[in-house]
């Protein structure tokens, strides 16, 4: 077999929650990560060498502690091999510690260049049970990896995925304000225990959603998209989120969630009020002195990519 010299791959961002589905679902989007690892046949010596374009560039380390150099090592480790020495090239697409999965983009797309390199000695399972090791919960990494609109729950042998078919007439629109929100301090505005209503009130939402998905239902839509273990607590960090809702359900939005840990708010509505929702969401973060890109974006049903390239 040949050995692998350079390979490029590919991660979506993902949404995870979707409201009541908090920390089991996420669903992967057209906005992307890519990343580049070529081995450093030059100066084998020199054993990592890591650059990084896009717009938050300045933001991401580029020694060891680069998560992506992480994932990489994390898998040779896994395989007890000595990690080679590479160059590895970022292009930043999906905006740093915004609610859109980019720490899951860095650990998918460490993982799989070093299973290329390797020589794909992992399975794509195997490597989706070490994504969730190092990101410690499924619903970023799992799409991520496999694309599409994802459910993980573990069962006594390991973790259990099913596909959720999303309605193409469902359309995610993504308002991504210019400030950031780490996933720690989010979780820790968040009670420790919950009531037993509010445990129930989050699993038959959580049933209404997967249906409302996959049929497009709006009525079912507008009801599921509620949650009590999460964004009650977590949207107090968020300026204006209630005004934001409420502009976004005025003009045919379905309902508006957190994505992620947040900030980024994600709207669910249908092709025809698309645009109105996001030129509404956009409005009131301007009513807040806040910068925000809202973007309309699809599915990505592909997931993380990659190419061969020497």
């Amino acid at each position: 077999m040949s050995v692998v010299s350079s390979v490029c791959v590919t991660v979506p961002a993902t949404t995870a929650n979707l409201g009541p589905g908090f920390d089991c679902i996420g669903a992967a989007l057209t906005l992307y990560n890519e990343l580049k690892f070529i081995r450093e046949e030059v100066n084998p010596n020199k054993k990592l060498v890591i650059t990084v374009t896009g717009s938050e560039s300045a933001k991401v380390a580029t020694d060891e502690s680069n998560l992506v150099y992480q994932a990489f090592v994390k898998f040779f480790q896994h395989i007890e091999q000595t990690p080679p020495p590479v160059k590895i090239e970022i292009k930043l697409g999906v905006p740093l510690a915004r609610g859109l999965g980019s720490s899951a983009t860095a650990i998918v797309g460490g993982l799989i260049g070093a299973n290329v390199l390797a020589g794909e000695v992992l399975t794509p399972t195997q490597v989706m049970e070490l994504a969730i090791i190092m990101e410690g919960h499924p619903d970023n990494v799992v799409p991520a990896l496999l694309g599409g609109c994802r459910l993980a729950a573990t069962s006594d042998t390991g973790w259990e995925i099913c596909d959720i078919p999303w309605c193409s007439d469902v359309v995610p629109v993504l308002a991504i304000p210019d400030f950031e929100l780490s996933t720690s301090e989010a979780r820790q505005v968040l009670p420790t225990q919950v009531s037993r209503g509010d445990a129930i009130f989050n699993t038959a939402h959580l049933g209404l959603l997967l249906r409302g998905l996959e049929t497009g239902n709006q009525n079912w839509l507008r009801a599921a998209l509620q949650d009590k273990l999460h964004q009650p607590y977590r949207k107090t960090l968020i300026n204006n989120y209630d005004a934001i809702n409420a502009a976004a359900l005025s003009v045919g939005a379905y309902g508006m969630v957190i994505s992620g840990a947040g900030p980024t708010l994600l709207a669910l509505t249908n092709t025809a009020n698309s645009q109105a929702v996001a030129a509404a969401m956009a409005h009131e973060w301007e009513n807040q002195g806040i910068k925000a890109q809202v973007q309309t974006l699809q599915i990505d049903n592909q997931g993380a990519r990659s190419v061969v390239q020497g």
